[in-house]
């Protein structure tokens, strides 16, 4: 009798994800158009993997990352949390999987209440989901300030008490409160200083190491997301166009939105000249997104096909997949 081996599921795995908002005019506030926020999104993310998710502003990294929360409802596509779907679970249904689905917002501010001491910030989720005494509260609130760098004696501390680096360790503090598997790191440096960037980044990665968690972390800084991710996910205007571990992108970009996103990266280096790549005209509107390639209002490389024809998220090089019709062409040839 023979016995074959199954590959297990992916932590997280998302498959042709997709938001449209409505756009209401008129009296009757009927939809007249949509916004297309996220088209057709594909990815997955294995425990202890941290998958970068960067594009321009308004591309749809956040809403991707809400989608995936469940704090708003996918109009199509599937998620799947350890092999079982979750896209159109109940609240009460998704409250067990809450506890194991976290997220550290951009605002480290605005984020946490005002009006509750650090202790409690920390505590509540503990509270939510498990029931546990008072003094083993306080002791995990504790462990917990211990781990992020803040010290015991600040529980009894206001968040305006706090600086922005010590508001982004206690909202990490509380993602972690509960003992997630998937944290959704949605710009969460983006409002600090670089040198505190710095701090809470490499606070990620020694608390991914420790604690073996995951993080879809969405950011539009690639120098911060090449230090801290293990894949990247390039998003322009809803779509994936690029998906690759981060040494293949950073070193052979297949993608000319990638190209042009690199080529913005600043070098410290006087002494090196980068090449650079001027995109033309603007984003386009999500409302209306152009036929074929989205992509091709701006690309320098663009040709008729990109204009008609919409490229697949196709594999170009081992492990690494673009969506252009350019590298189709050069695979082929």
């Amino acid at each position: 009798m023979t016995t074959t081996a199954t590959t297990p599921a992916p932590l997280l795995q998302v498959t042709n994800l997709t938001k449209h908002f409505p756009v209401r005019r008129g009296v009757f506030s009927r939809s007249s158009s949509y916004v297309h926020a996220v088209d057709g999104v594909s990815f997955s993310i294995e425990q202890g993997e941290t998958l970068g998710l960067v594009g321009e502003s308004g591309c749809g990294k956040s809403t991707t990352g809400k989608l995936i929360l469940r704090l708003i409802e996918p109009t199509a596509g599937a998620v799947l949390w350890r092999g079982k779907h979750i896209e159109h679970l109940g609240a009460s249904a998704m409250r067990p999987l809450r506890r194991e689905l976290q997220a550290v917002f951009q605002d480290p501010y605005s984020s946490l209440n005002p009006r509750m001491r650090a202790a409690d910030i920390v505590a509540e989720p503990i509270r939510n989901f498990e029931s546990v005494s008072q003094k083993d509260v306080q002791e995990r609130v504790a462990s917990l300030l211990d781990k992020v760098g803040l010290r015991r004696d600040q529980m009894v501390k206001y968040p305006y008490e706090f600086s922005g680096g010590q508001r982004q360790r206690l909202g990490i503090a509380r993602a972690l409160a509960p003992r997630p598997r998937l944290i959704v790191c949605d710009e969460a440096v983006s409002a600090l200083d670089v040198s505190v960037q710095a701090q809470v980044i490499n606070l990620l990665m020694d608390l991914q190491n420790e604690l073996g968690i995951s993080y879809l972390f969405v950011a539009h800084d690639l120098a911060v997301v090449e230090h801290i991710s293990h894949r990247v996910a390039v998003m322009y205007l809803g779509k994936i166009v690029e998906l690759t571990d981060k040494r293949s992108l950073f070193a052979y970009p297949q993608h000319p939105y990638t190209e042009a996103l690199l080529a913005a990266v600043p070098v410290p280096d006087p002494k090196i000249q980068r090449k650079r790549v001027i995109l033309a005209g603007d984003v386009p509107s999500p409302i209306d997104p152009p036929s074929g390639c989205r992509f091709h209002t701006r690309c320098p490389y663009a040709f008729e096909r990109c204009r008609i024809d919409e490229p697949q998220l196709k594999e170009v090089r081992p492990g690494h997949w673009a969506a252009c019709h350019l590298r189709e062409a050069r695979v082929s040839a």
